[in-house]
């Protein structure tokens, strides 16, 4: 383990864009609908995104997939395919000024995905998938990992290994909660420092701490309710980023609606988080 475990360690900076830079001492959010429905819906949240960053003064990436490839069921919505979904968040970096962050699931899309996108995230399942963290190693875009259900805090350090390999250094780890009996997460917080103390800078996965991994037979559930309060709690205990996914009606959306946060609800949340940052930055 680098250094210790107290949050003050010194990480690597991530830089993402000019005005967003991960593990300077301040908070950011990546925000977004958890999957691209169609280019109108996923603009038309990328606006509403952009405004409350610019009104609660905190820096956001935009994060929506283009595919998701590891859902429940094979008859379970997927997305806008790689080619169509680069294409909408590109409209979406160029219309509102936000970089723009989606999930890679195959070593061959990371090359086509690392030219439009300013991060490239690995899902929770594949953080152990030697060529898949290479390959995105390889474009030298930022790479956010988020650690498996499966995985222990410093045991991620072997993912980061993986991605240093290739010269890329620029790398956050994401605690998304751990698999806890059946059809359940917990969070333990202690995974925040644990995993800064590998030198990465650490986001908070908020509302997929609060899933409910295939809790309705063919797709997941989710305690949305509960991810204000843990995203608190890890603003509390001290984090680079929060990740949040909002849809601006969660019950009708095709994935993870019921762990997303109503984007009416996402100002109030992203406030509470930066004022709890601010005021332990001040202990």
């Amino acid at each position: 383990m680098k250094g210790g475990t107290d949050m003050k360690n010194e990480v690597r900076q991530v830089r993402v864009s000019t005005n967003v830079v991960i593990g300077d001492g301040g908070l950011a959010a990546i925000c977004g609908p958890c999957v691209i429905e169609d280019r109108k819906k996923c603009l038309d949240v990328a606006a509403a995104v952009a405004e409350i960053a610019r009104a609660v003064g905190m820096p956001v990436i935009f994060k929506s997939s283009f595919d998701k490839a590891n859902r429940s069921s094979v008859k379970s919505f997927r997305g806008v395919g790689l080619a169509r979904g680069l294409e909408i968040l590109a409209e979406v970096r160029e219309k509102y000024g936000l970089p723009v962050l989606s999930d890679i699931h195959l070593p061959e899309q990371a090359k086509p995905a690392g030219k439009v996108l300013d991060v490239l995230q690995i899902p929770a399942f594949l953080c152990r998938q030697t060529d898949l963290l290479v390959a995105a190693g390889e474009t030298g875009k930022p790479v956010n990992v988020k650690k498996g259900q499966f995985m222990s805090p410093l045991e991620m350090a072997n993912a980061v290994g993986k991605i240093e390999s290739t010269g890329n250094r620029k790398i956050m780890l994401t605690e998304r909660g751990t698999t806890f009996g059946y059809n359940n997460l917990v969070v333990d917080f202690m995974s925040l420092p644990l995993m800064r103390s590998l030198g990465c800078p650490v986001v908070f996965d908020g509302t997929h701490s609060v899933q409910m991994p295939g809790g309705r037979g063919t797709r997941s559930g989710g305690r949305s309710e509960f991810a204000p309060a843990l995203i608190r709690a890890a603003a509390a205990v001290g984090c680079d980023a929060i990740f949040i996914e909002t849809h601006p009606a969660p019950k009708t959306a095709p994935s993870d609606g019921d762990n997303m946060i109503p984007l009416k609800n996402l100002r109030k949340v992203l406030s509470d988080a930066l004022a709890i940052h601010r005021a332990r930055q001040k202990s």
